[in-house]
């Protein structure tokens, strides 16, 4: 009996220690995919906060919390069964599909610097619907939220499948038990700090209404802060785009039998990855600063694509709209001819002295001028 019992707990003591091998094998799988996806994870922190601006205070948070539920559920409803079909179905897709995406944050980056520059037109900031003392504001704030969840959708998309491509080669139940993970740590990440960046400027005018003065002098400091905070967010949020995405195309393109710029990035990597100590480091900044550039060239060229069809299509719209050179002639003739007719009106006739005096009396023979007077 004693023996049963102790081969039951060694059963047992064996389950928590492959549990336990179980969790930490999760944990470093949803930490890679979680590095790799920090470009559009920097960038969904910069773009959310600008969804709320203009609305009322009060409000915010709850938008906020609204946001994020959205997000969750694009991430683990939607997105996460997909992609985990197709990684068990149709694994040669994946590839494929990551570029695509990789593109999509290359041109995004690419298209930031166009803008910087002064190069194209600033896209649209996120309407803002709310008023206060509206009663149509339930509406408004629907419109808000809706319009974040679309773009989120977009983002989390990207974030997936970066960490689906870290971890394809795991079971399909630890893939998704680790995508589940990823997307609940992202989610709460991202969204817990967009709602203290929000609410900073009023945690520093509250700190700024007390009465002592360092209090006050660091409320201060953080309502001056937010807005570098978000510029600076958004800079990051760009590089990292452009550096997530090109390290996509380059392991992507010598996956798909071009191994020229892998190759060429290996073989700039090899030197400084044997200095002692620092190696791994140096490497991975080496390979970080050419997948940025692959990443800017890759993004311009696909933005300068999409430019110029744009610009063409807007061309095409526009000379559709004009009336042709024919009409244009026939209308000229016909006010032409309106204007001729107009000034050979002998009522309408007058000389440039007498302009505006009406036309001249006529006297009979003998009579006086001023006789009409009388």
């Amino acid at each position: 009996m004693a023996g049963g019992l102790f081969a039951l707990l060694d059963d047992v003591a064996a389950l928590v220690r492959l549990s336990a091998a179980s969790l930490d094998d999760v944990a470093a799988g949803a930490s890679r995919a979680g590095v790799k996806a920090a470009g559009v994870v920097v960038d969904d922190a910069a773009v959310t906060p600008k969804f709320v601006e203009g609305v009322n205070p009060k409000r915010e948070l709850p938008i906020i919390k609204r946001i994020a539920f959205g997000s969750l559920i694009n991430k683990i409803l939607i997105i996460l069964p997909i992609i985990l079909l197709l990684s068990e179905f149709l694994p040669w897709l994946l590839t494929p599909l990551l570029m695509v995406g990789g593109t999509y944050l290359c041109f995004e980056g690419a298209e930031k610097i166009f803008e910087k520059f002064g190069w194209i037109e600033h896209h649209e900031e996120p309407k803002k619907e709310s008023k206060h003392g509206k009663k149509n504001d339930g509406d408004a704030e629907k419109k808000i939220v809706r319009s974040a969840i679309t773009t989120d959708f977009v983002l989390s998309c990207e974030i997936m499948v970066i960490a689906l491509n870290e971890v394809a080669s795991e079971d399909l139940l630890p893939r998704a038990i680790i995508l589940v993970v990823v997307a609940l740590a992202i989610t709460i990440g991202v969204y817990g700090s967009v709602a203290l960046i929000v609410k900073m400027d009023d945690i520093g005018l509250h700190m700024a209404q007390k009465e002592k003065p360092s209090t006050q002098k660091f409320g201060r400091f953080l309502v001056k802060a937010m807005p570098k905070l978000l510029g600076g967010l958004s800079v990051i949020g760009t590089f990292a785009m452009l550096w997530v995405g090109g390290h996509i195309i380059l392991v992507g393109t010598d996956e798909l039998g071009f191994h020229a710029l892998y190759d060429f990035v290996h073989h700039l990597e090899e030197p400084v990855a044997a200095v002692a100590g620092v190696g791994g480091f140096l490497g991975w900044l080496v390979n970080t600063f050419f997948s940025l550039i692959l990443g800017a060239v890759w993004g311009g060229i696909v933005a300068g694509i999409a430019i110029g069809l744009t610009a063409l299509l807007k061309s095409g719209n526009k000379d559709d709209n004009e009336p042709s050179v024919r009409d244009t002639k026939t209308d000229n003739a016909t006010t032409s001819d309106t204007k001729t007719n107009y000034a050979k009106s002998p009522a309408d006739t007058v000389s440039p002295a007498n302009h505006g005096a009406g036309p001249k009396p006529t006297y009979a023979p003998g009579q006086a001028k001023d006789a009409s007077d009388s």
